[in-house]
């Protein structure tokens, strides 16, 4: 075995350069704790960008993983199979959704998701002109049809033309999405809690007023639910706790806890858009990801783990309040229940880097300025005070 450094040297020389990592491998996980090769214990607030709801090496997920690896992989979706049925009950059932379709990442489920809406109104007049509203700041993955709806010069300039048709409202401002509408418009896309742009839950009266804005004019409204969903807002999924209900949801990251899974779902009008030719998928919704998918939603209906979040979401936010009472460096506290951000005077790279290797804690950012916090699912409240104690240290030391 090498050492650290030789490690990093090779990863480098052999993956393609799209990403700026931290000098840290880890190599195991227990809990909500993370240890590197070297033996380091981290504690863990990202959950590996809001994936391990289950945190790190729960014996049940794993045992249901390990009894599907023995039994049945893969078949390829001109079969039935046990677990994708299964999983797809669950969603189903805990989403009030009618149909669910099940893909291999969030970005995936987006594509899918916009093809129900292009789809939708091609079905109404067979035109091939129609326009989605998304959100500015928004963020829904990296393909170039999910690109095509972020709302980031920066991530879409080197890649453009994107899909012609998309125009860009901005989040929690209603007048500004009515302002777009025109008889071309078909849905508007958004996520029910920003993510990637700073962590900004929707206003209750905005959420409202665009679902009634697409009842009014038959588009469908598209809600991105791969960050806040999976009951990290402490719902289910975030839309539930305004009464909303969206025509398409996406879901991934928590999905899986892990495994690479996502899925979207649609319910009425939406649900009967498509038809057998129009989408399809070699990996989604194989034996492997959907066993993994239905031990995850069993889990969390056993556990309760939403009104878990519900009470250290507000263990959190209590804390990192008193935080920004402290020190004026913190600007704002925006979020909910497992998803919550706090906003520096500063840009905070050093402060998530110094936090990883000063303080063995891990953060991820959103945007230059804001830290956001997504720790697993099942954080108590001593980890909370241990995250505290140590971001404390860490902006001290600015």
């Amino acid at each position: 075995m090498g050492n650290k450094q030789e490690y990093i040297e090779k990863a480098e020389a052999e993956f393609y350069k799209t990403y700026n990592r931290f000098p840290v491998i880890f190599q195991q996980g227990k809990g909500v704790c993370l240890y590197d090769t070297e033996g380091n214990e981290y504690l863990d607030f990202g959950a590996g960008i809001a994936v391990m709801g289950l945190g790190y090496g729960d014996p049940d997920y794993e045992k249901a993983l390990k009894d599907q690896v023995e039994t049945l992989i893969h078949t390829s979706n001109l079969f039935y199979n046990l677990p994708s049925i299964e999983a797809g009950e669950r969603l189903l059932k805990v989403s009030g959704m009618e149909k669910v379709f099940f893909t291999n990442s969030g970005t995936e489920a987006i594509e899918g998701a916009l093809k129900i809406a292009k789809r939708y109104a091609y079905n109404k007049d067979h035109c091939h002109d129609h326009e989605i509203i998304a959100m500015n700041h928004s963020f829904h993955g990296r393909s170039l049809g999910a690109l095509s709806v972020t709302g980031n010069d920066h991530y879409q300039e080197p890649f453009r033309p994107l899909m012609p048709g998309v125009k860009f409202a901005d989040f929690n401002d209603l007048d500004s999405v009515k302002a777009l509408v025109n008889e071309k418009t078909c849905a508007v896309i958004m996520e029910t809690i920003q993510g990637e742009g700073g962590v900004y839950p929707a206003d209750p009266e905005f959420l409202k007023g665009v679902r009634k804005l697409c009842d009014d004019n038959d588009m469908l409204l598209i809600l991105d639910e791969i960050q806040c969903g999976m009951g990290r807002s402490g719902a289910m999924f975030a839309w539930q706790k305004y009464g909303v209900c969206p025509d398409v949801m996406t879901v991934a990251k928590a999905l899986g806890n892990g495994v690479p899974i996502g899925a979207f779902l649609a319910q009425g009008k939406a649900a009967r858009a498509m038809v057998p030719g129009d989408h399809g998928t070699t990996y989604g919704g194989n034996p492997l990801v959907t066993a993994a998918a239905a031990k995850v939603l069993e889990l969390f209906e056993q556990r309760d783990l939403v009104s878990h979040v519900k009470e250290m979401g507000d263990y959190l936010w209590e804390k990192l309040e008193e935080l920004k009472e402290r020190y004026p460096v913190i600007t704002d506290h925006r979020g909910c229940g497992l998803i919550q951000g706090l906003e520096f005077s500063v840009p905070v790279g050093d402060i998530v880097k110094k936090a990883l290797l000063e303080e063995k804690l891990v953060l991820i950012s959103a945007g230059s300025q804001v830290i956001r916090f997504v720790p697993p699912l099942i954080i108590q409240k001593d980890h909370v005070d241990q995250m505290c104690r140590k971001l404390e240290q860490v902006i001290k030391g600015i």
